[in-house]
Formats: C-alpha cells, sequence, structure tokens
C-alpha cells in the first residue's frame, strides 16, 4: 500500500489550531539523523529506528517520548547495508549484506559470522527474527523460507526446516508473527505462516482480488498495496484495487481467509493507519483522512473526511527560545524544520499503526486522534458513546467524554428512547469491563470473571516504495537521513495469534453464519484468528454527519476522582454515574424530577438485566424522585420486588420519604428488620414513642447495643409512673447488673418522687 504522498501542502493553515480534526500528528518529531548515514531502517520486533553509517550503527527506541529519545550505537565494519535487525534479545545483530548474504555480529564479544545461501540463483529477500520455539531467525528467499535456530556455542546458524515455494515479495509484522508470501505473475497468491508460540503454523492458501482495467487485463499487485494491520486482536489483510478504486479487507481463521468487504477510496494514492484500533485511511491526494471502526458491523465511516493537522508546529518566533541553549541548529536543520508543516508531502511514508517517516529530512511523527472532535461531530448519542468505549489508549479523557455525554443529554431533556439506548451502552460496557476484569482497580466483580482476555494493538510494517521486492516491516528507506518507526508498546513475547477461539471458521458458519465474536483475543494460543464473515461490501454515507458540539461534555468533571475506580478502561461505574451524572443533573433539574426519575429507572432496568450492582445513593435518589412526584404505588412495587436493593440508606430515605405516606414508611421500617438492623430500629420505635414495643422487640431479638437509658428517658417523658415502673422492672429482670448502674438509682429516685405505689 502506498505510503508516500503525491505533493506538498503549503505552510498556511495548518500551523495554527483553528481548523476542524479528528486526527493529527505532535510537533515535535523524533529525529534521527546521524553524519554519514547510509539510510534508516524500522526493527519492529525491538520498536527500533536504525540507521547505520560507514563503521557505527545508531538506533532510537520508539516507545518511549520522542524528544527525549537518545540513540545507542554499535560498531561495524565497512560494506553495504540492505537491511538492519537486532535479534530480539539485543545480544546480536544482523545485516543483510548482499542479495545472497547475511553478516552477524554478538555485540559481547565482537565477534562475525556470514550465512550465505546454498545457490546462487537464490535471492534473499529480507530476514526477520522470531520467537517461535522452534526458530530464532527466518530467512525469506525466491524459493522459498529458511527456518534457522542460533547455536550460541557454536556461533553459528543451524537450519531447522525450509519451506520450497516461489516468492516475488513478502511482508512481514512481528506484533502478528505473520508473513505473507506473494507469487503467481499477478502478485495475487499469497501463503501465509505464522510462528506462533506453538511453532509453525501454515495458512490456506488465497487469492486476493483485482479488477481489469481495459489497457490492462492483467495488473500486477504490488507490494506497497498490501498491508497487514491488527485491529482489536484480529489480524486483517488490507489490499488497494486501484483500478476499482476499492480497499479490501480480509481476515484470517483457521481453516479459511475469507474476505471481509471492501471500503470506497476516491484517490490513486491511499495510505493506512491503525490508532487504538481505530482505522484511519489516508485519501493522500485530497488530503483528508477517513474514519472506520471494524467491530462494527457496519463499514460507513466514523465521520466525515477531514484533514490532517499538525498541532504545536514549530514557528520562526521560537528560535529565540534555543539561542540560550548550548545546541546550536544549522541552516540545514532550519530549512528542514520549516518543510515540517507540509502535510502529506512527497517523501511521507505511513508506517502500521500509527506513525509517519518524513523520509527526506528524517522526522517520525505519531498519529492521534481528537476524541472530542469525534464525539462532537455526530449527533447519534448511542453510536458515540459505543465509540468511546471501545477506546483504550486514551481511556481516561473517553471516559470524561462519556460523562458529559450522558449528564447533558439528560440535561437538554432528550427524548427517553434515546437516553435509555445511552444508558444501556454505558450499563453493558461496565458490565464487560467486570466480566473481563479489564484492569478493574478496587471493584469487585459481581459476577466471577471470564478467562481473563487481552486485546494487542496493531503492530508495524513499512511499505517500501523504492524498491521492486516487498520487505518486511524493517525494509531500508532511501534518501538516505529518513526515519520510520512504529510505536507498539506490545511486548516482544505478547502478540495477536490467528485464533482466538476453540472453533474453526467452517464450525462457525455452520453454528451462526453471522455471529460476531469477541474483539479481544488470548495471548499465546495456537490457533489462528476467528472473525465473522460479513462479506457485504460497504458504501459511503449517503450525506455527511450532521455536526452537534457539546462543548460543556467534560466540564465540572474531578478526574482525579472519576478514574479512581477503573484503569485503562472507560467504562463508567455507577458510583461514577451518581457522582458525575445523576447527582449534579438533579441539582440542575429541580423542578423536573419526574423527567430524572424516569432516567433512573431505565437505568435501574438496564442494570438489572446486566446483573450489575447498583450504588445505594442512586436507590435513594430513586425513592426521593418517586416520593416528590407522589410515584408512592410504583416505588412499593420497587421495593417489594426488590428492583430497589435493600440497604440501610435506602430504608432511612424510605422512612423520610414516608413522613406523610404510612405504607411507604412501613416499608422503611420493615427493611431495617429485615436487614437485622436491630439497633436502628429500636431506635426508631423509641424516637416515635413506641417504648414497650421496642422492649418487645429487644427481649425478643436479644438487642444489647441499645442504652438503658432511652428507654427510661421515653417512660420519663411520657409522664406515667407505671409505664416507667415496669421498664426499670424489665431490665432489672433480664439485665443482669443493672441494678448496680447509676441509672438504675437515678430512676428509682425518680420514680419515688412520682409517688407511686409499685415497687420497682
Amino acid at each position: 500500500m502506498s505510503g508516500e504522498g503525491s505533493s506538498s501542502q503549503p505552510n498556511g493553515g495548518f500551523r495554527g489550531s483553528g481548523s476542524m480534526s479528528h486526527v493529527y500528528i505532535q510537533h515535535p518529531p523524533l529525529r534521527c539523523r546521524v553524519p554519514g548515514s547510509r539510510g534508516l531502517f524500522y526493527d519492529d520486533g525491538n520498536k527500533l529506528m536504525i540507521s547505520p553509517t560507514s563503521d557505527q550503527v545508531f538506533s532510537w527506541k520508539t516507545s518511549t517520548t520522542f524528544p527525549e529519545v537518545i540513540p545507542e550505537s554499535d560498531s561495524i565494519t565497512e560494506g553495504p547495508v540492505l537491511l538492519v535487525r537486532y535479534a530480539l534479545d539485543m545480544k546480536l545483530l544482523a545485516i543483510q549484506r548482499s542479495n545472497h548474504e547475511v553478516q552477524f555480529w554478538i555485540k559481547e564479544t565482537g565477534y562475525t559470522f556470514k550465512q550465505r545461501c546454498k545457490s546462487e540463483s537464490e535471492t534473499i529477500l529480507g530476514f526477520f527474527w522470531t520467537d517461535c520455539p522452534t526458530c530464532d531467525v527466518v530467512f525469506v528467499k525466491t524459493s522459498g523460507l529458511d527456518f534457522f535456530s542460533y547455536d550460541s556455542e557454536m556461533k553459528s546458524l543451524h537450519l531447522v526446516e525450509t519451506k520450497k515455494l516461489n516468492v516475488s515479495w513478502y511482508i512481514y509484522t512481528h506484533e502478528s508473527r505473520l508473513v505473507l508470501l506473494a507469487s503467481g505473475l499477478q502478485c495475487k497468491s499469497f501463503t501465509g505462516y505464522q510462528l506462533s508460540s506453538v511453532g509453525i503454523i501454515r495458512l490456506p492458501k488465497f487469492e486476493m482480488a483485482m479488477a481489469t482495467s481495459e489497457d490492462s487485463n492483467k495488473p500486477v499487485l504490488a507490494a506497497e498495496d498490501v498491508q497487514v494491520i491488527t485491529v482489536y486482536g484480529r489480524i486483517y489483510c488490507l489490499q488497494v484495487d486501484r483500478v476499482a478504486m476499492l480497499l479490501h479487507s480480509y481476515r484470517f481463521y483457521r481453516d479459511a481467509v475469507v474476505q471481509q468487504g471492501s471500503l470506497p477510496v476516491y484517490t490513486s494514492k491511499i495510505a493506512a493507519s491503525v490508532v487504538d484500533n481505530v482505522l484511519l485511511v489516508h485519501q493522500v491526494d485530497a488530503k483528508v483522512v477517513i474514519l472506520y471502526d471494524l467491530f462494527s458491523d457496519s463499514r460507513a465511516p466514523i465521520s466525515a473526511p477531514l484533514p490532517l493537522l499538525f498541532r504545536g508546529v514549530y514557528s520562526p518566533n521560537m528560535s529565540s527560545s534555543h539561542s540560550s541553549s548550548n545546541y546550536t541548529e544549522t541552516s540545514e536543520e532550519k530549512d528542514a524544520i520549516d518543510t515540517e508543516a507540509i502535510i502529506y508531502g512527497d517523501d511521507w511514508t505511513f508506517l502500521v499503526p500509527d506513525l509517519i517517516c518524513d523520509v527526506a529530512n528524517g522526522f517520525l511523527w505519531k498519529i492521534q486522534l481528537d476524541l472530542e472532535a469525534i464525539s462532537a461531530s455526530s449527533s447519534e448519542v448511542p453510536f458515540v458513546l459505543e465509540f468511546l468505549q471501545r477506546r483504550k489508549l486514551e481511556a481516561k479523557k473517553a471516559k470524561e467524554l462519556c460523562v458529559g455525554i450522558a449528564r447533558n443529554i439528560i440535561l437538554e431533556r432528550r427524548p427517553l428512547y434515546m437516553v435509555t439506548r445511552s444508558i444501556d451502552v454505558l450499563v453493558t460496557s461496565y458490565s464487560y469491563a467486570i466480566k473481563t476484569g479489564s484492569s478493574l482497580k478496587d471493584v469487585k466483580p459481581e459476577k466471577p470473571s471470564s478467562s481473563g482476555v487481552t486485546s494487542v494493538n496493531s503492530s508495524n510494517t513499512v511499505a517500501d516504495e523504492s524498491t521492486s521486492r516487498g520487505n518486511a516491516s524493517g525494509k531500508f528507506l532511501k534518501h538516505g537521513p529518513a526515519s520510520e518507526v512504529g510505536d507498539d508498546t506490545v511486548s516482544n513475547h505478547s502478540y495477536s495469534t490467528l485464533d482466538s477461539d476453540d472453533n474453526s471458521f467452517s464450525d462457525r458458519q455452520k453454528k451462526n453464519p453471522a455471529n460476531h465474536v469477541s474483539s479481544k483475543v488470548n495471548i499465546d494460543t495456537e490457533n489462528l484468528t476467528k472473525v465473522e464473515a460479513s462479506n457485504e461490501e460497504v458504501h459511503p454515507s449517503a450525506s455527511q454527519t450532521q455536526i452537534i458540539r457539546h462543548s460543556n461534555y467534560s466540564s465540572n468533571v474531578n478526574n482525579s476522582e472519576l478514574h479512581n475506580s477503573l484503569v485503562n478502561s472507560a467504562a463508567i461505574t455507577s458510583d461514577e454515574m451518581y457522582s458525575f451524572v445523576f447527582a449534579p443533573v438533579e441539582e440542575e433539574m429541580a423542578g423536573d424530577s419526574f423527567y430524572l426519575a424516569s432516567v433512573i429507572v431505565e437505568f435501574l432496568r438496564s442494570s438489572n438485566i446486566e446483573k450489575v450492582r447498583v450504588h445505594p445513593s442512586i436507590y435513594v435518589l430513586t425513592i426521593r424522585l418517586l416520593a416528590q412526584t407522589e410515584r408512592f404505588p410504583e416505588l412499593g412495587l420497587f421495593v417489594t420486588n426488590k428492583i430497589i436493593e435493600p440497604s440501610k440508606e435506602v430504608a432511612f430515605q424510605l422512612l423520610e420519604s414516608g413522613a406523610q405516606h404510612c405504607l411507604t414508611r412501613k416499608l422503611g421500617l420493615d427493611m431495617l428488620r429485615q436487614l437485622s438492623l436491630h439497633h436502628d430500629y429500636v431506635s426508631l420505635l423509641l424516637q416515635n414513642g413506641y417504648y414497650l414495643e421496642a422492649l418487645r422487640y429487644t427481649r425478643k431479638n436479644k438487642v444489647n447495643t441499645v442504652r438503658p437509658s432511652l428507654f427510661l428517658e421515653a417512660a420519663y417523658a411520657s409522664n406515667d409512673s407505671q409505664q416507667l415502673a415496669a421498664v426499670l422492672r424489665f431490665f432489672s429482670d433480664f439485665f443482669p447488673g443493672f441494678k448496680n448502674t447509676p441509672d438504675h438509682n437515678s430512676y428509682c429516685s425518680v420514680l419515688a418522687g412520682m409517688g407511686s405505689s409499685v415497687a420497682a
């Protein structure tokens, strides 16, 4: 798939922040520029950008903040460099010196050895390191694959296995451990292998669809027109059909490779990126990017096409800030900085998943999503919430936006059906987070968690259009001082497998051909990724998405409190729903309790369906709102049917709300007794003057936490000497040692003063 732009964008119009965009790249970039550089190579296995000179190899880590990256170096000997990769343990360095030879350096000792092709008719297209248990390094040749293991004692490679087949070019990504080999006159026949943790898995052979044109009946598929990406843990292959102007997608099953549909493209230059499981299709000639969420069944864009923008771009005024530092920019570097704001330049190369390399200047840019802009660009609130709930890289920001959206649609008194659908999205997402244990913190699952599953972000491939043969994600980028990097935090031993379930594609089709599988995959399983086979073609939306802004979606949200319960998840707990949605809304909607009560009832309904715990404060608020609207019969049904779960807080709210409704108050008293809150129940009886009934309850339930003085004070307040005498007799008979207490002596004196003839 082509990764380079066709023309330069004028500097004006892209430096400011006033333009609308859903996708942006952040200044400053990673600069990979060393004197005498012979080019740049990307090592996706170790997430390194590598730049060799005549006697050294410089490398930059790409998993850290770009401006803070300091290159490391290793010494090498003079010679041509076609490809450079470090071993996954960083102990060896391999350099392809020619089409027939690869040289290896042992970093600790400096010892070198070479591996050559057995036949001069064979050509090495590239190589890559792997953590497969059966081999350490794989050579891709025009005659097939050679799998080697490294013998540390002999300091040499040992041939483990050979796969014989004709290869025109190949694509490999370390994150997927998947290598695709193109063959045939049109290079549209593919054989795939995954080097999994259990060995080498061969995929079924398949062919990619290619439309024919009038002037060329047999077009040849180029390496830059194919990409391997990973979205929601599923491995896809994207293919650009330039004749049909479509972007075809394929997914890998255990026993089949199935075309999943097609996306329209509108320019001859197309590039693709993946940011937080969102597919970005760059229409390079039009200088816009279209976003797709492949998780949903629909292949419609998330939002209208908008340009890719810079943020925090260098300006001439910044030069003064550099003058005080020890670093002095050369005129060449200043000229390079002036080109940083060129959007979709001729020398741009897009690296999967989310990076852009400016080959001519040696800059690396990281692509990022503007979740706030995306959420403000659609009036379909449930759709926006679903999209935000699936975001992981900026989970805190996504949660903040979801809270703001939920609060605003209630304040705006949106139709109840829309609010209900939105609440269902949030509750379902929270329920899923609990069941899968998605980075839960300080939250006890209501149900036993299923086996832990992890979603792995897409890895990186480099499309090099400067060479006729397909390289892996460590290919050579010409133009000398260029950089290309994949920023992926997945460790070398974690990757997406080509099968996330136990059933094969054919088995799944028999059971439910349209069923949508989970977006998570197990790490280090032995099978191939399974997917739903929705092959319907995707058409662009009929009209641009209506834009409705919610400028205060994230206002009045305390981030430190909001994100205490869930980490790396946008799921909103019921506690947060109360604290940041319902409670603030109640304050602002004091005159419309009926609408808010209906909304919270829908929340209770959804929570009951998903079987998730509801915070007691929400039940208390529900009772208060229903009582304010005099919906006492409905409230009684909620309590008796335990839609409102019993708790001490709920019981006291029923007592308070039932001050003018005896049946509701009785529900509160019954709930205290049901919860065995004897002390509270007895205290309430005393408070209302029913001290004799309180005495009977105390004796029956052996309540010893209520002070006798409370009973005695209540009896004395009745001004009835016989009742006071009865209370004294009760405690004297059933509470050993009571006669020796000050209370006994005091109230006996009081009783004598009342002139009673009854002996205590």
